[in-house]
Protein backbone atom coordinates (compact mmCIF):
# COMPACT_ATOMS: atom_id res chain seq x y z
CA UNK A 1 0.00 0.00 0.00
CA UNK A 2 1.64 3.53 -1.22
CA UNK A 3 1.37 6.50 1.04
CA UNK A 4 0.11 7.92 -1.72
CA UNK A 5 -3.53 7.03 -2.08
CA UNK A 6 -4.89 10.40 -3.57
CA UNK A 7 -8.08 10.47 -1.24
CA UNK A 8 -6.82 13.97 -0.97
CA UNK A 9 -6.61 15.03 -4.13
CA UNK A 10 -9.81 17.18 -4.08
CA UNK A 11 -9.23 18.90 -1.12
CA UNK A 12 -10.33 16.79 1.30
CA UNK A 13 -8.77 14.65 4.28
CA UNK A 14 -10.10 11.69 6.57
CA UNK A 15 -10.35 12.79 10.36
CA UNK A 16 -9.72 9.56 13.01
CA UNK A 17 -12.66 7.23 12.60
CA UNK A 18 -13.39 8.05 9.00
CA UNK A 19 -15.15 11.45 8.87
CA UNK A 20 -13.86 13.21 5.84
CA UNK A 21 -13.52 17.06 6.10
CA UNK A 22 -12.19 20.19 4.12
CA UNK A 23 -8.67 20.08 4.18
CA UNK A 24 -9.25 23.95 5.42
CA UNK A 25 -11.29 23.20 8.27
CA UNK A 26 -10.99 24.85 11.37
CA UNK A 27 -9.65 21.33 13.15
CA UNK A 28 -7.41 20.27 10.13
CA UNK A 29 -5.70 23.31 11.08
CA UNK A 30 -5.04 23.35 14.73
CA UNK A 31 -4.00 19.40 14.42
CA UNK A 32 -1.88 20.42 11.63
CA UNK A 33 -0.68 22.71 13.86
CA UNK A 34 -0.01 20.05 16.46
CA UNK A 35 2.30 18.24 13.55
CA UNK A 36 4.26 20.92 13.00
CA UNK A 37 4.79 21.41 16.79
CA UNK A 38 5.67 17.70 17.06
CA UNK A 39 8.49 18.10 13.78
CA UNK A 40 9.67 21.09 15.02
CA UNK A 41 10.57 19.85 18.70
CA UNK A 42 12.51 17.14 17.09
CA UNK A 43 14.70 19.86 15.50
CA UNK A 44 14.77 21.30 18.36
CA UNK A 45 16.01 17.85 20.26
CA UNK A 46 18.32 17.41 17.79
CA UNK A 47 20.20 20.70 17.77
CA UNK A 48 20.13 20.61 21.64
CA UNK A 49 22.39 17.93 22.51
CA UNK A 50 21.34 17.87 25.76
CA UNK A 51 20.28 14.49 26.96
CA UNK A 52 17.88 15.28 29.34
CA UNK A 53 15.95 17.24 27.63
CA UNK A 54 16.08 15.50 24.44
CA UNK A 55 14.21 12.45 26.76
CA UNK A 56 11.98 14.91 28.26
CA UNK A 57 11.19 16.71 24.65
CA UNK A 58 10.72 12.83 22.87
CA UNK A 59 8.08 12.26 25.41
CA UNK A 60 6.54 15.48 25.01
CA UNK A 61 6.24 14.63 21.25
CA UNK A 62 4.64 11.20 21.96
CA UNK A 63 1.74 12.44 24.15
CA UNK A 64 1.49 15.54 21.03
CA UNK A 65 0.27 12.84 18.87
CA UNK A 66 -2.41 11.61 21.39
CA UNK A 67 -3.26 15.43 21.88
CA UNK A 68 -3.39 15.99 18.00
CA UNK A 69 -5.37 12.54 17.47
CA UNK A 70 -8.04 14.42 19.93
CA UNK A 71 -8.37 17.15 18.51
CA UNK A 72 -8.93 15.66 14.99
CA UNK A 73 -11.82 13.26 16.34
CA UNK A 74 -15.34 14.20 15.98
CA UNK A 75 -18.25 13.55 18.25
CA UNK A 76 -19.32 11.45 15.03
CA UNK A 77 -16.34 9.45 14.74
CA UNK A 78 -16.73 5.75 14.92
CA UNK A 79 -14.01 5.54 17.72
CA UNK A 80 -13.76 7.43 20.56
CA UNK A 81 -11.16 10.09 21.38
CA UNK A 82 -7.71 9.55 22.98
CA UNK A 83 -8.30 10.59 26.68
CA UNK A 84 -5.76 14.34 27.85
CA UNK A 85 -5.50 13.22 30.99
CA UNK A 86 -4.76 15.63 34.27
CA UNK A 87 -1.85 13.53 35.23
CA UNK A 88 -0.46 14.77 31.55
CA UNK A 89 -1.00 18.17 32.73
CA UNK A 90 0.59 17.54 35.87
CA UNK A 91 4.23 16.22 34.27
CA UNK A 92 4.07 19.18 32.80
CA UNK A 93 3.73 20.64 36.11
CA UNK A 94 6.29 18.96 37.67
CA UNK A 95 9.00 20.15 34.75
CA UNK A 96 7.94 23.49 35.20
CA UNK A 97 8.57 23.45 39.16
CA UNK A 98 11.31 21.27 38.15
CA UNK A 99 13.42 23.87 35.97
CA UNK A 100 11.96 27.10 37.99
CA UNK A 101 14.17 25.58 40.48
CA UNK A 102 17.30 25.66 38.93
CA UNK A 103 19.63 27.92 40.13
CA UNK A 104 20.61 31.05 37.98
CA UNK A 105 17.75 30.41 35.64
CA UNK A 106 16.31 33.33 33.64
CA UNK A 107 13.10 34.95 35.50
CA UNK A 108 12.58 38.17 32.76
CA UNK A 109 11.85 38.07 29.23
CA UNK A 110 13.92 36.46 26.99
CA UNK A 111 15.64 37.62 23.30
CA UNK A 112 15.59 34.32 21.51
CA UNK A 113 18.70 33.33 19.52
CA UNK A 114 21.72 32.73 21.79
CA UNK A 115 22.07 29.28 20.87
CA UNK A 116 20.86 27.07 18.10
CA UNK A 117 19.24 24.59 20.24
CA UNK A 118 17.27 27.56 22.40
CA UNK A 119 16.02 29.65 19.43
CA UNK A 120 14.62 26.06 17.74
CA UNK A 121 12.30 25.54 21.06
CA UNK A 122 11.20 29.31 21.28
CA UNK A 123 10.46 28.80 17.74
CA UNK A 124 8.64 25.16 18.92
CA UNK A 125 6.91 27.93 21.70
CA UNK A 126 5.35 30.06 19.22
CA UNK A 127 3.61 26.62 17.38
CA UNK A 128 2.26 25.67 20.40
CA UNK A 129 0.83 29.28 21.17
CA UNK A 130 -1.10 29.38 17.80
CA UNK A 131 -1.78 25.43 18.30
CA UNK A 132 -3.62 26.65 21.61
CA UNK A 133 -5.37 29.37 19.93
CA UNK A 134 -6.53 27.51 17.05
CA UNK A 135 -7.58 24.82 19.75
CA UNK A 136 -9.79 27.95 21.48
CA UNK A 137 -11.13 28.48 18.94
CA UNK A 138 -12.54 25.11 17.99
CA UNK A 139 -13.73 24.59 21.65
CA UNK A 140 -15.63 28.09 21.78
CA UNK A 141 -16.74 26.31 19.03
CA UNK A 142 -18.42 23.30 20.64
CA UNK A 143 -16.26 21.16 18.67
CA UNK A 144 -13.41 20.08 21.52
CA UNK A 145 -15.36 19.08 24.34
CA UNK A 146 -12.21 17.58 26.11
CA UNK A 147 -10.87 21.10 27.78
CA UNK A 148 -7.38 19.56 29.28
CA UNK A 149 -6.42 19.90 25.59
CA UNK A 150 -6.48 23.93 26.34
CA UNK A 151 -4.40 23.08 29.50
CA UNK A 152 -1.70 20.87 28.07
CA UNK A 153 -0.98 22.57 25.21
CA UNK A 154 -0.82 26.34 27.77
CA UNK A 155 1.51 24.20 30.15
CA UNK A 156 3.23 23.46 27.26
CA UNK A 157 4.33 26.21 25.87
CA UNK A 158 5.66 27.12 29.29
CA UNK A 159 7.73 24.04 29.68
CA UNK A 160 9.25 24.93 25.84
CA UNK A 161 10.32 28.46 27.02
CA UNK A 162 12.11 26.60 30.57
CA UNK A 163 13.30 24.16 28.00
CA UNK A 164 15.14 27.16 25.61
CA UNK A 165 16.37 29.17 29.04
CA UNK A 166 17.76 25.95 30.62
CA UNK A 167 19.88 25.42 27.50
CA UNK A 168 21.25 29.26 27.70
CA UNK A 169 22.41 28.85 31.22
CA UNK A 170 23.90 25.38 30.60
CA UNK A 171 25.65 26.77 27.79
CA UNK A 172 26.64 30.24 30.04
CA UNK A 173 24.19 32.18 26.89
CA UNK A 174 22.92 35.50 28.26
CA UNK A 175 19.15 35.79 26.57
CA UNK A 176 17.62 38.70 29.32
CA UNK A 177 16.02 41.05 27.12
CA UNK A 178 17.15 43.50 29.53
CA UNK A 179 21.05 43.89 31.28
CA UNK A 180 20.76 42.85 34.51
CA UNK A 181 20.98 46.25 36.02
CA UNK A 182 17.82 47.57 34.73
CA UNK A 183 15.65 48.82 36.75
CA UNK A 184 11.48 47.77 36.81
CA UNK A 185 9.69 44.13 37.41
CA UNK A 186 10.78 40.56 36.32
CA UNK A 187 7.97 39.29 33.90
CA UNK A 188 8.77 35.70 33.39
CA UNK A 189 6.66 33.47 30.97
CA UNK A 190 6.17 32.24 27.86
CA UNK A 191 3.74 34.82 26.80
Amino acid sequence: MSIATKRGDGGQTGLPGGVRVSKAHPRVDCYGTIDELISQMGLARALANDAEVNELTRGIQRTLFKVGSAIGTTAESRKPAPEITDEMVAVLDREVERIEATPGILNDWSVPGELAGSAAFDVARTICRRAERLAVGLHEAGELPNPRVLTYLNRLSDVLWLVARLLDLRAGADAALRPKDSPGPRWSRAW
